[in-house]
């Protein structure tokens, strides 16, 4: 077998000498290796070229075996490559940023899936989400908007992290207590993916400022737990035509939609027209509330804002999903526009 990589050797260097293209090199190399594999098969044992060249045909199979793992290795590489980096058409607009390696590796899960792939995964990067609200539901969103490479993640909320939230609100870790929720949120954010750009605003959403904030962005998220934010929420995205993902919890029950009335579905005042009176929905400080829940519907809300940007499946618009921690049961109900809804209707 020695002799056998000396010889492969000798021709490598020779082509390089005579600066031979690298692919005839490694076509000189595969005749070489087919020839030996070739003899050890054909040539009686014990037979002088045999004997040269290993003895047994055992181990240039094997050899044979890596060789075409690492070419196939590296032809899939080159392709998921080429499926993040697509070519854009001559009308379209350019934005001038390409994947680094790096990102491809680390979307590269992404990428292999038919319904997001090279394509999908640049509309992440390039979209603009805002979440409201950096607790229960808002915390595994944010992660996990972060992980799947959304390129600008705005989140506001007022509150500074309290020991009671680390139950739930997993973005947040001890050591941050009494640090603004946006603060911790957008430390957790960034340890998870630096190929992002966070916006935290320590303020609470009011009428004043709600409709300049949500023209810079192409999706919210509402993980608020009171009405009054919900309603502002969903009348100024649905003002500016942006998709509204809405979640909420009680309990062991959470449920999740999506509400986009420039799109023909409902929006949230449809589906709710009134608060309800005091003491009918407690919030989770009042009521309680299971610790692992506001991360499968936070999940759930993050899905649903990955297929909505990347164009993927059938989001939860005009749909309103139940999830039953308790009974480990799921349920949907469907959602129509109201004709008299004073937010979209007529």
């Amino acid at each position: 077998m020695l002799l056998v990589l000396v010889l492969a050797a000798i021709i490598w260097g020779i082509g390089a000498v005579m600066s031979a293209p690298r692919r005839l090199r490694w076509t000189m190399i595969g005749v070489l290796y087919v020839g030996v594999l070739a003899e050890q098969l054909l040539l009686p044992a014990g037979h002088p070229l045999r004997m040269a060249t290993g003895e047994s045909p055992a181990p240039w199979l094997l050899f044979g075996g890596f060789a075409a793992l690492a070419w196939g290795y590296s032809r899939g590489v080159r392709w998921l490559r080429r499926r993040a980096q697509p070519e854009a058409a001559d009308d379209a607009p350019q934005s001038g940023k390409t994947f680094q390696t790096d990102e491809l590796d680390r979307y590269a899960r992404h990428i292999m899936l038919r319904e997001i792939g090279g394509p999908g995964q640049k509309k992440l990067r390039e979209a603009r989400v805002l979440v409201i609200g950096a607790g229960g539901l808002g915390s595994p969103a944010l992660l996990y908007l972060a992980a799947a490479g959304v390129g600008t993640i705005g989140v506001i909320d007022d509150d500074e992290v309290d020991v009671s939230n680390l139950q739930r609100q997993i973005a947040h870790r001890d050591e941050d207590l009494g640090t603004p929720k946006v603060m911790s949120a957008a430390r957790a954010m960034s340890a998870r993916n630096p190929f992002m750009t966070i916006k935290p605003y320590h303020r609470l959403l009011t009428e004043e400022i709600a409709a300049d904030l949500f023209a810079e962005y192409d999706l919210v998220l509402d993980g608020t737990d009171n009405f009054d934010t919900r309603y502002l929420v969903n009348r100024t995205a649905a003002a500016a035509g942006i998709p509204l993902i809405s979640g909420a919890l009680s309990q062991w029950e959470g449920q999740i939609s999506v509400f986009d009335p420039a799109r023909g579905t409902p929006c949230y005042q449809c589906i709710f027209p009134e608060a309800p009176a005091p003491g009918l929905a407690p919030t989770c400080a009042e009521a309680g509330v299971l610790g692992p829940l506001p991360g499968v519907v936070g999940a759930m809300m993050a899905a649903e804002a990955v297929k909505l940007l990347s164009g993927a499946g059938e989001p939860l618009r005009g749909r309103m999903l139940i999830y039953d921690a308790l009974y480990g049961e799921t349920r949907q109900i469907s959602l129509k526009p109201r004709a008299d809804c004073p937010v979209c209707g007529g």
